[in-house]
């Protein structure tokens, strides 16, 4: 894999990016479709790029548009690369998590503020060359978060502000053991997503904000068979029209210009490359 960005530029700019998870998979209507290579292979498919109040968003479905990619077999890298080089600085991140607390019940909207990885052999960076180590103690966009709350209690859902999220291999869901486990550290939610999603996005020096959907109780949780796809699925679906419109207002709120930390998240660091702009 070289370490180089591509050579060909973009005609399609775009400031503002949206990954959508499952059950989210058109985000722009009246959009174009933006093929783009990266370096590191292609996105998980075509990217969409339209205006929403006046800001242009580029949208890519983590997934794929037929659900093709599973969690442990998503090109992260190709995805936030090929946001970055249209121009994009600011990235939501809406996902589907379970829940470690059996208060936090399934259409609960969480803003998290810290991450847990315990996935496995995923490829987690950009950088194959050189000693680079990103700061990631605080994984989400200040200013991004702020924006999603606030946008969510003005929307009438109102939002859990903070929590950990625990990023699992998949694609099976978590035993009732690892469940239980999970939740006696203190962690908030189960994703299988979030990570290396996060800490590419800080590689790049993108804002990076998750607003995860909680679609069930974890199976540690709740009592029963356990989590099944198909509930997940149907949660996700009974709710996507309320994600929706709450992007399609957080969009706009979101800052013209940056001013928070992760703007100099890369700053005195010894990149093997140059960033796309």
């Amino acid at each position: 894999m070289t370490q180089s960005p591509p050579s060909r530029s973009q005609p399609t700019r775009a400031e503002i990016g949206v990954i959508g998870g499952s059950g989210l998979y058109a985000f722009l209507e009246d959009a174009t479709e933006v093929p783009v290579s990266t370096p590191y292979g292609d996105p998980s498919d075509p990217l969409v790029v339209g205006t929403v109040a006046g800001r242009q968003v580029a949208f890519v479905p983590r997934h794929g548009r037929d659900h093709q990619h599973p969690p442990h077999r998503i090109n992260y890298r190709a995805n936030l690369w090929a946001l970055r080089s249209l121009g994009v600085r600011q990235v939501l991140a809406p996902c589907a998590v379970g829940s470690l607390h059996a208060d936090l019940g399934p259409g609960s909207l969480v803003v998290p503020d810290q991450l847990v990885d315990r996935t496995s052999g995923r490829v987690q960076n950009f950088y194959d060359l050189g000693a680079v180590h990103v700061s990631f103690a605080d994984p989400y966009c200040p200013d991004g978060r702020k924006v999603v709350l606030q946008t969510a209690r003005a929307a009438g859902w109102p939002p859990v502000d903070s929590g950990t999220m625990v990023v699992v291999e998949g694609p099976r869901f978590s035993t009732r053991a690892e469940s239980r486990w999970y939740a006696e550290q203190g962690w908030t939610l189960v994703n299988m997503t979030g990570h290396p999603e996060a800490i590419l996005a800080r590689e790049l020096g993108l804002c990076y904000t998750s607003i995860a959907l909680v679609t069930d109780l974890d199976a540690g949780v709740a009592q029963g068979e356990g989590v099944t796809q198909a509930e997940v699925f149907a949660i996700f679906a009974r709710h996507v029209e309320r994600l929706r419109e709450l992007l399609y207002a957080a969009v706009p709120a979101l800052p013209v210009e940056r001013s928070c930390p992760c703007t100099s998240a890369l700053d005195g660091l010894p990149l093997p490359f140059e960033l796309p702009e």
